[in-house]
């Protein structure tokens, strides 16, 4: 799954280099032991970290919450960082392991790719990087893809973006939600891939949940309760996503394991 061709690289405005960092902890509570997950005999989190590395952004690293996962992504060639394993978000996880691997600010930008997308297409990472270029404004870049069914609209476990749109690749976000959307219009489908600007993510990590973050339970209305601007790329389709066993089994059947 993912690309098949060649990437491009996208050209940033005001940002002088990107990094792409992937949060990985143990204690998942609907499939603990997720990011060492076998797919095809390669752990999860490492098959994330391939499509992350064909996106051909920057540099990818790993900030595992447990040894375990150093060891596991260090042993397939990548590089992997060890932090607190009581961190409170993967948010927080990133900015750890940005500032333990980066104290010299060398990145501007840094990727939140999470490692429970091990067929993410590495276009749709390049995305995110390409709206935080195009948009000198965005502090925060997304992805979001049209409804794969009229079911989504209804569904309390699929975000929806409320977008106003500036092209038809991209838009800027109003809200999130996951709430029942109507109308004709198409439902963007969030795809949980964050780029934050550095300094937007050190004011993210430092702000206490919002009233609309634990009403939703969605951390990127933080973002928006704090006057950060979220920007969105369109693209072709969401990735699978592994949240439980039912999903892992599915994930081993595309690949034939």
């Amino acid at each position: 799954m993912g690309a098949t061709g060649p990437v491009p690289k996208p050209e940033f405005r005001g940002v002088s280099s990107a990094i792409v960092i992937i949060p990985a902890r143990m204690a998942a509570q609907r499939l603990p032991g997720k990011p060492l997950a076998d797919i095809g005999g390669v752990p999860m989190v490492v098959r994330a970290l391939r499509q992350a590395e064909a996106a051909d952004i920057g540099p990818v690293v790993v900030a595992a919450g447990e040894a375990e996962i150093v060891e596991a992504v260090e042993s397939q060639g990548g590089r992997a960082i060890l932090t607190d394993p009581d961190l409170p978000s993967g948010s927080d996880r990133v900015r750890a392991a940005l500032q333990a691997v980066d104290s010299q600010g060398q990145f501007d930008a840094v990727i939140n790719l999470q490692g429970d997308m091990p067929f993410v297409d590495p276009a749709t990472i390049a995305a995110v990087a390409r709206v935080m270029a195009t948009e000198p404004g965005c502090d925060i870049g997304t992805a979001v893809a049209v409804e794969a069914s009229v079911e989504d609209r209804c569904n309390p476990d699929v975000v929806k973006a409320v977008l106003a749109m500036t092209a038809a690749d991209r838009g800027r976000a109003l809200y999130f939600t996951r709430s029942t959307l109507y109308g004709d219009a198409p439902v963007w489908r969030h795809i949980g891939i964050y780029g934050y600007r550095r300094a937007a993510l050190d004011r993210f990590c430092a702000a206490p949940p919002s009233p609309l973050e634990r009403r939703e339970k969605l951390e990127q209305l933080r973002a928006l309760e704090m006057g950060l601007s979220i920007w969105a790329a369109v693209v072709s389709e969401a990735p699978i996503s592994v949240d439980n066993p039912g999903d892992l089994e599915a994930a081993r059947a595309s690949v034939g394991a």
